[in-house]
């Protein structure tokens, strides 16, 4: 479907990706790192093929496969059939449909997430981005939109790039989705939820994002996408959420490069 090109969106908005000169740096530092030979990308030993883990890393990747919840991608020890929602999911519904995920959040998928959030390799982007593509497959087979989370503009000032949005560039390009990064604002400044309870991170959020006004009407009846690189409590997740739902919405599906298992963190 290709990006969103309508002028709504466009004009005075953050532009894709948010702060392109942080953008230019971190690939300017990709193709440095494309220029040497291949590595993991975890730990950086020599591999055969570039854009792939090690032997040792794959081996401590957790990756959620099926039989999973559908709703929380809780992975299950058991088959309990199509469709099958865990606990959680039952107790406690999210506001969003379903949720897909690449890994369980352990030593390898922090190693990528950290390399790509603090330590500004978005080369990284692409590969991570892939993986997340093939993870929800099912949810973007009929999405419209790709979201990413957004970042509050003073965070975004001192980070330079929203990691969020460098995954969902990737998604959408692989997918053919359109890619709407603008279409979702966080006004309000939040404290970093790292070391918050499950509790403090809800208070912490609510009311922190909401749909641009004018772009509203893009939203309506729309199959949004959302995109964030962890899924920990869900705080973030779910108050993106209800802010896109209030705009008119249809459905919102979460997809996360890798979530926090039950007992971690």
């Amino acid at each position: 479907m290709g990006e969103i090109d309508e002028a709504a969106i466009a004009r005075d908005r953050v532009r894709p990706l948010a702060a392109a000169g942080g953008v230019l740096r971190g690939l300017g530092r990709g193709v440095v790192r494309l220029a040497i030979p291949a590595h993991c990308l975890a730990c950086e030993r020599p591999v055969a093929t570039d854009g792939t883990l090690c032997p040792d890393c794959w081996g401590l990747l957790r990756l959620i496969e099926q039989p999973f919840c559908d709703r929380l991608a809780i992975p299950f020890a058991y088959e309990p059939g199509d469709g099958a929602l865990s606990p959680e999911a039952i107790a406690d519904p999210p506001p969003f449909a379903r949720m897909r995920a690449v890994a369980i959040y352990g030593p390898v998928a922090r190693q990528l997430v950290h390399g790509l959030k603090y330590r500004d390799h978005l080369d990284l982007a692409r590969w991570m981005g892939g993986w997340m593509a093939r993870a929800g497959g099912d949810l973007l087979a009929t999405a419209d939109l790709v979201v990413p989370v957004p970042l509050h503009r003073a965070r975004l000032w001192w980070r330079r790039f929203n990691q969020s949005a460098a995954l969902a560039a990737e998604i959408a390009r692989a997918s053919g989705a359109a890619f709407a990064p603008t279409v979702l604002s966080r006004p309000r400044s939040t404290r970093r939820q790292v070391g918050l309870s499950a509790t403090e991170r809800r208070v912490n959020v609510r009311g922190a994002f909401r749909v641009v006004e004018e772009v509203k009407p893009l939203i309506a009846g729309r199959r949004v996408v959302l995109v964030d690189d962890v899924y920990t409590t869900g705080a973030t997740a779910k108050a993106a959420t209800r802010a896109l739902l209030r705009a008119g919405a249809a459905c919102v599906d979460l997809l996360v490069f890798a979530r926090v298992a039950r007992g971690e963190s």
